[in-house]
């Protein structure tokens, strides 16, 4: 649930914001009459989204068990590359996103109101898109049904009531900071699913090495224990790790978690 409350909140806010910067530019420019398209669009690209992540399941209910962990472990490094290319991407266009994003809106206006309803559903469709993929596979290696569901949903909740105060001018945040944190944080969630999506290709006999453990703390650490429900939850961690997933694993932190920390050194402002 936590790491999907996450995924929710991040992904949720992300989206939120883009929704709530084409609001505030057509108030602030008198084109109030445009509002219905953005929502249109935004109503269009919440929908697909929803509809990715439903097919997805019914999808794979069809499968044989071998083609299940191949399509899941395909699907996880799938949705772990968009997810680190989302996280630094907010970082590099976080000061100019809302200008980029209203000079897209003031091209779509004068395009007409087909034009506004296309570009409001891409602006946010790539949000939803990468999110239901990252929730989908978040929730294949949770092994769960509902919580990481409520989970997300609550992420989503509390996502959408930050970005309504913060258009409202009721609530100001450092958002380059929080994006900063909530990285990181994703960083290692996207690592454990990153191990999971090896471990599935290793079931489906693509990956070899599923025998050879790196280690094994299942006496220390029950699968079914509060602390070791929690490590699974947020982290992914798998008491039977093999020597592939702990390489995996090991080497996305190192290398990603590096490279997002060095360019955090350079402030990013709210995109605003």
């Amino acid at each position: 649930m936590l790491a999907n409350l996450l995924i929710g909140l991040r992904e949720g806010l992300e989206a939120a914001l883009v929704v709530s910067i084409l609001v505030a530019f057509l108030v602030r420019t008198d084109r109030r009459a445009v509002l219905p398209k953005v929502w249109l669009g935004v109503a269009i690209a919440v929908t697909v989204s929803v509809a990715v992540t439903v097919a997805l399941g019914l999808a794979e209910q069809q499968l044989t068990f071998t083609a299940q962990e191949a399509l899941g472990g395909s699907l996880s490094i799938v949705a772990v590359g968009f997810v680190t290319w989302m996280i630094f991407w907010m970082r590099r266009v976080g000061r100019t996103i809302s200008r980029e994003l209203e000079g897209r809106l003031e091209s779509a206006v004068a395009m007409g109101s087909t034009a506004v309803v296309v570009m409001a559903a891409l602006a946010v469709g790539r949000e939803g898109l990468e999110t239901a993929l990252f929730f989908y596979t978040a929730a294949q290696a949770a092994g769960e049904t509902t919580q990481p569901l409520i989970g997300f949903l609550i992420g989503i909740a509390i996502a959408v009531a930050l970005a309504y105060l913060i258009y409202r001018g009721a609530l100001r945040i450092n958002l380059g900071k929080f994006f900063t944190v909530t990285g990181v944080l994703l960083i290692f969630v996207a690592a454990g699913i990153l191990a999971y999506g090896v471990h599935d290709l290793q079931e489906a006999a693509i990956l070899p090495g599923l025998t050879t453990l790196a280690f094994d703390v299942s006496a220390a650490v029950p699968p079914d224990s509060w602390y070791g429900t929690l490590l699974k939850g947020i982290f992914n961690f798998s008491p039977q790790t093999t020597v592939l997933e702990a390489i995996v694993w090991v080497a996305y932190v190192a290398i990603v978690l590096s490279l997002f920390l060095r360019s955090a050194r350079t402030p990013v402002g709210s995109p605003s």
